[in-house]
């Protein structure tokens, strides 16, 4: 496993990322360095556009082959892409890039597309929000954002050092602003997080949709991959049409994912919940797809159950399925 991981870091670099873009500009698409560090890629399709933001970082560890999250969506949809990267967290906050999309507006370059979405996560999401503004009546995805990092309105969010060094109190800034001129913005966020929800809760307009991804440890557009729902969402989204029902029925499909699971089984552990916790790991380990993590998981909470007081029939270790009562439904415990 480790060598893969080495074989997988050595093989995709940023500038491999960058050149995977290049590759599809086709005749009427461009790319061009903005400054040191942004660099903005145009790829020519159909008459939808979808601009995201993304670090060269957040691609290496997301994509198995180095193609951003954008790139995917549009050879899918066939949604053309305005793709703004920067090596490294930088909430796209320079002068340069400022300066790039007021030359966007006054071209006039998104009044030739039928629908305009911005999409990003984190420190994207940020920007996707805060640049959303050039393009009045679009839709925003946004994983995550942080609203501002202005030590004035959020001194509170002290995650990120080096933002220190960064204006956010000037044009294209107080992200919740930005949004007000969008059709739909639709803010994901895990409430489990406290400054991403506290973040998510700034984000009050008519026009914004805030949906809760439980337990997904920062993680929300892995997940979103690993479900296999991430391009469904992303065009419900960036059309305007994302329901909160279906979404939350898309989501259920993490009942099925280890890595939500595992991150589930941690929370419930803190609040000192056994029951819950052994029905979780049963689940797993009744559908052959757990391993040692979760082995443990059951023993431990057996152990605590069991000096407590007796076990449950259905944690006896002769004990078929648990029966579908209040008590012992996995599916209540997820």
């Amino acid at each position: 496993m480790v060598d893969e991981v080495a074989d997988k870091e050595k093989a995709l670099q940023p500038e491999d990322v960058l050149a995977h873009l290049a590759d599809d500009l086709g005749r009427e698409g461009f790319q061009r360095s903005l400054d040191e560090q942004h660099t903005a890629t145009f790829v020519a399709r159909g008459p939808k556009i979808l601009v995201t933001f993304e670090t060269l970082q957040n691609v290496l560890q997301i994509s198995q082959d180095g193609t951003p999250i954008g790139l995917d969506f549009a050879e899918d949809k066939n949604w053309s892409l305005l793709h703004l990267t920067a090596p490294e967290d930088s909430w796209f906050r320079a002068p340069a890039v400022y300066a790039f999309f007021d030359e966007l507006v006054d071209d006039c370059f998104f009044e030739d597309f039928d629908q305009v979405a911005f999409y990003g996560t984190g420190t994207g999401a940020y920007a996707a929000c805060a640049f959303s503004v050039s393009a009045p009546g679009s839709n925003v995805l946004a994983i995550a954002p942080q609203a501002t990092l202005d030590p004035e309105r959020a001194g509170w969010d002290a995650r990120y050092p080096e933002a220190k060094r960064l204006v956010f109190n000037d044009r294209y800034g107080y992200a919740p602003d930005m949004v007000e001129g969008a059709q739909r913005v639709y803010i994901l966020f895990d409430p489990f997080r406290a400054l991403d929800h506290v973040h998510a809760s700034l984000f009050n307009g008519p026009n914004v949709v805030r949906l809760k991804c439980r337990h997904l440890d920062g993680l929300i557009e892995l997940a979103l991959r690993e479900l296999d729902v991430m391009h469904q969402v992303t065009e419900a989204a960036a059309e305007g049409s994302l329901q909160e029902g279906d979404f939350y029925r898309l989501m259920r499909r993490r009942r099925d994912n280890n890595r939500y699971l595992r991150t589930l089984v941690h929370a419930v552990n803190r609040r000192n919940q056994p029951l819950r916790v052994a029905l979780i790991a049963k689940y797993v380990l009744d559908k052959n797809r757990g391993g040692p993590f979760f082995r443990r998981a059951l023993t431990h909470a057996k152990d605590v159950i069991s000096r407590r007081g007796p076990l449950p029939d259905w944690l006896m270790d002769d004990a078929q399925e648990p029966q579908q009562t209040p008590e012992a439904n996995p599916s209540a415990a997820l």
